[in-house]
This record gives C-alpha cells, structure tokens and sequence, in this order.
C-alpha cells in the first residue's frame, strides 16, 4: 500500500474526492455518506445492475492495513462481504448492511449471545498476518504518550507476561464490539471495520470487555469478561490482562477513552 504523505487531516479532507475517483473507476452510482469516522469515509453505493454495496475508503494507517485480508479471510462468514478492493488507494467496496442498526441496541445479554456465536467462526487461521510481537514496540508507544502513568506500568507488565506464553494464535479482531456488529439480512448480524491481528483467542475478549455501550459499571465489565471466558472456554486471567494492557494502550490521548480506563481500574480491582 503506496504512503499517502498527507497528514490524517489532510486526507479527510480529501476523502470525499477520493470516494468519487474511486466510483467512477469502479462505475459505482454513489448516494448518501454515512456519519464519518475518525479514518474513514463511507458512502452508499449502487453497483452498475442497481445492487446496493458501501463504498469505504479508509487512512492507511497500521491497525487498518490488513482490513481487507481480514475480510477476504472470512469471506462473508459472520463478516460483511468483501466485493473489490483497491490497495493503492485504501478502498473497499463492501456489501450494504441493513437494517444496520448497532449490535448494542438490543441489550446486554441478547449482544453477548451474538459475539458467543461469532467468535469462533472468526478465528480463522493467523497466517500472513501481522502479529503481536510485531505489535508490542507500537503498543509500548502508546502507553508512553498515554494520560495515565500510573496505569502505564501495570500495562507493560501485563505485555512483558503475556506476549512470551501466547497459546495458540488466530485471526483476531482487535475492535469488536457493540457497534462494529451491524443487523443484516444476509445474516442476523455481522461484522465490520476489523482491525486484524495474529493472536491468541483471550485477545479478542479485550475490545468487548471493554465495550462500554454494552453496559458501563463494574458488574456489567466484569460480567463480560466472565461469559465470554465461561461460554468460549478462554483463560479468564489471560484475558483479563489482554484487557488491561490494550485497553491502557489504545486509550489515555482523548477525553472519550476514559470509559475505557474506567473499565481497566474495575478490573485491577477484581484482578
């Protein structure tokens, strides 16, 4: 994948335009975007016969690169469908989800049922994909410019353990959770918007533990973290400190990551 050379901004800004270069090459008839995410830009689409798809053209940063590999891997099972994609310039068409309503409007127990059924049909093989070894060097960048140092410590050690005893790695998706499912027709629910990673299966436990729209107080994260460790028989203590060390890592720059780290202090409490 070519290096843009804008800064995230800048490609933002750009995005718009990108989408529709893309759709003519591509002899899409775009419609309405959808509400715009921090690095990507989505847009309603219909194919040349009127089918309805998604354009999504995304920044190329480093947990989005291997999105497509992901999607490929999968291959519509429990994931939206991968229709073309367009690595120089970080595009995907996708499949149209709909109703599309978020996993966590239906509640608590009902989306904990759903991630149970899909996570192991997501747990494809690893192979040809970035690891958490190649991972760490980043992570350990993040908790230095994170907001809470005194979390930072226990992160790393976390990290230290971990990484060198990882069991069994598999395809896992590190930001599965209560709105990155979408209500289809094809299926009941699937995924989108994966951020892929080799790993070991408690890894993935840490992005819906932590999934502060499913329910946010000490009972309902600890609650989590033990039915995703009971039903998919993972390694409670594992995937505990997956939790911690991740969530600490991908929070701490912004005001609305502190739900997050919340969720980390319930869980060193109970640890």
């Amino acid at each position: 994948m070519a290096n843009t050379g804008l800064t995230l901004a800048e490609w933002r800004a750009g995005a718009p335009e990108l989408a529709e270069q893309v759709a003519e090459d591509w002899s899409l008839k775009l419609g309405e975007a959808y509400v715009p995410g921090v690095c990507g830009h989505v847009v309603r689409a219909e194919l040349p016969d009127g089918t309805p798809a998604v354009l999504k053209v995304y920044w190329p940063d480093r947990e989005s690169r291997q999105e497509p590999d992901a999607l490929e891997r999968w291959g519509g099972d429990g994931a939206v469908k991968l229709l073309a994609r367009d690595d120089e310039r970080s595009a995907l068409l996708l499949e149209r989800l709909e109703p599309g309503a978020f996993l966590s409007t239906v509640g608590t127990e009902a989306a904990l049922d759903v991630l149970v059924e899909l996570l192991p049909r997501l747990w494809k093989s690893g192979e040809g994909f970035g690891s958490v070894d190649d991972e760490v060097p980043y992570l350990l960048e993040d908790l230095e410019r994170g907001r809470y140092p005194d979390l930072k410590d226990v992160a790393v050690g976390y990290l230290r353990d971990l990484v060198p005893t990882e069991g069994e790695r598999v395809l896992v998706n590190q930001d599965l959770h209560g709105e990155n499912v979408l209500a289809a027709e094809r299926e009941p629910w699937l995924v989108i918007d994966p951020k892929p990673l080799a790993a070991e299966r408690e890894l993935a436990a840490a992005s819906i533990v932590r999934s502060n729209e499913l329910g946010h107080s000490k009972r309902a994260v600890l609650y989590r973290l033990d039915r995703l460790c009971s039903d998919l028989g993972l390694n409670r203590e594992r995937a505990l400190g997956w939790t911690v060390a991740h969530s600490v890592a991908w929070s701490g720059t912004h005001d609305h990551d502190d739900p997050h780290l919340e969720a980390v202090r319930w869980l060193l409490e109970a640890a």
